[in-house]
């Protein structure tokens, strides 16, 4: 979905940051899922091993994420779904994918839970956000 509503009208998104900003979260979020899920496959790895993967990982994408949600908040080009609730949630998840990394390098087999149960409600998170990206693009005012 999040191809589909950039490549609807990329131009508004390149020239809006909160939209520009939406989209890099969205694809950053939706790509970290693959990786994290990918590296969860590999076979032989230790939970340790796992945890250190994650860690960098969703480190990586927690900084992208709350980067890009002040970023398009002080821009505040376009308000559509930018909500403390949804920098919030958002951050939760990504946080509970470090917390789950975490107890994984201590050999705790309970974070790939944790990080599961993230990873799902990030994904609505991630979905919800393309399709505010969609609905953004379409309520700014066209120039003219």
């Amino acid at each position: 979905m999040i191809f589909v509503a950039i490549s609807i009208n990329p131009e508004r998104i390149v020239r809006n940051t909160t939209h520009k900003n939406r989209a890099i979260n969205m694809l950053s979020g939706f790509s970290a899922i693959f990786m994290a899920c990918s590296l969860a496959l590999l076979g032989g790895q230790y939970l340790p091993a796992l945890g250190f993967e994650w860690l960098f990982l969703w480190g990586i994408a927690t900084f992208i994420f709350v980067r890009g949600y002040v970023a398009a908040i002080m821009a505040g080009m376009s308000s559509v779904g930018l909500t403390g609730p949804r920098l919030a949630g958002g951050t939760m998840c990504y946080l509970a994918e470090v917390a789950g990394a975490i107890l994984l390098i201590l050999g705790r087999g309970v974070g790939l839970y944790i990080a599961a149960l993230g990873t799902i409600v990030l994904f609505a998170f991630l979905i919800s956000g393309a399709w505010l990206l969609i609905i953004g693009i379409y309520e700014e005012p066209v120039e003219g």
